[in-house]
């Protein structure tokens, strides 16, 4: 693999995202699936704390934030969807029916997804992009259920995994076809380049997760020096959003600082997706202990360089100069 074409680096420049055709093959797509489907019906309900999924915005108030979250960053575990509990808390539907997503560290602990995510072409898209040390974190899978599959309102990536500077990407890699009805993404195109990380989503001192405002002069912006930024537009101008639908084994790559969504799921069929994220881990760029996520001691996260082939002769250093 030879990491992204010069054309597709700078579409991903100018968009903020881009669509790579045909990532997965169609056997390692089959893989993940069955993957999916043998853990979605093989974990027990017993021990379950039965956490639900919130994003802690829109008409979600607090953000999923228990113990149980807070300690996935290196294990496999369910978070369930808010609309599969009656009023008495209680599952309206089988287990396998009613996951919002499985996380944290699939590509660690699961073969099929470990032998798709620590590979030597996710290790040449993110060194094409200009990662000098790319490390990966936040490995899942989002269900989005028929039916009861949430929207998830528009939201920037660096918010969750933020460093300082910027530099989280997204590696978002569809496992079914999605579309408007099953709740594809929707991208505001180009607002990378016009929105800075305004808060960053930490872990509370008294316990739980939070929302931290960002101070106007810290601000996260990428590039640094805010060239492509032009003037300030603030948070009042309203974005407009083009869906994305894709095909199995695409992968779509998300500038951390992009505004994205997805609507609700109101088909009658699943939209099972897989996706990572990559930060930039060399020198010069710090992932601090507010992070809700945080490395195990002594291993760190994972590096994609010990994954990688020969480094291209040229590489586009996108963390330092865009």
């Amino acid at each position: 693999m030879t990491g992204l074409s010069p054309e597709q680096i700078n579409l991903f420049r100018s968009d903020g995202f881009l669509v790579v055709p045909t990532f997965l093959s169609a056997p390692e797509v089959a893989a993940c699936l069955s993957e999916t489907d043998s853990l979605l019906r093989g974990f027990s309900l017993d021990d379950h704390p039965m956490t639900r999924f919130s994003t802690g915005e829109g008409k979600q108030k607090e953000h999923v934030g228990d113990d149980y979250f807070l300690t996935s960053g290196d294990k496999v575990r369910f978070f369930f969807e808010e609309g599969a509990f009656d009023s008495n808390g209680n599952l309206t539907r089988p287990k396998h029916l009613a996951v919002n997503k499985i996380g944290h560290s699939l590509h660690t602990l699961s073969p099929p997804f470990k032998a798709v995510s620590l590979s030597a072409s996710t290790a040449a898209i993110a060194i094409s992009l200009g990662f000098t040390d790319p490390q990966l974190l936040q490995s899942m899978v989002i269900c989005k259920p028929p039916q009861i599959g949430g929207a998830v309102p528009p939201h920037q990536d660096s918010t969750f995994l933020y460093t300082n500077p910027p530099s989280a990407i997204g590696f978002w890699i569809a496992l079914e076809d999605t579309n408007l009805e099953n709740g594809c993404l929707s991208f505001a195109k180009g607002s990378h380049k016009r929105r800075p990380v305004h808060k960053r989503f930490v872990r509370a001192d008294s316990g739980g997760t939070g929302f931290e405002d960002l101070p106007p002069n810290k601000q996260a912006r990428w590039p640094r020096d805010g060239l492509q930024y032009g003037e300030d537009e603030g948070w009042e101008v309203e974005e407009q959003y083009n869906s994305g639908p894709v095909k199995a084994g695409d992968l779509v790559l998300i500038h951390g600082n992009l505004l994205h969504k997805s609507e609700k799921n109101s088909s009658g069929k699943s939209r099972l997706i897989y996706t990572f994220h990559v930060i930039e881990g060399g020198d010069g760029w710090i992932y601090d202990y507010k992070n809700w996520l945080q490395p195990v001691k002594d291993k760190g996260f994972s590096r994609l360089v010990e994954y990688a082939g020969p480094e291209p002769a040229i590489v586009n250093r996108l963390l330092k100069d865009w």
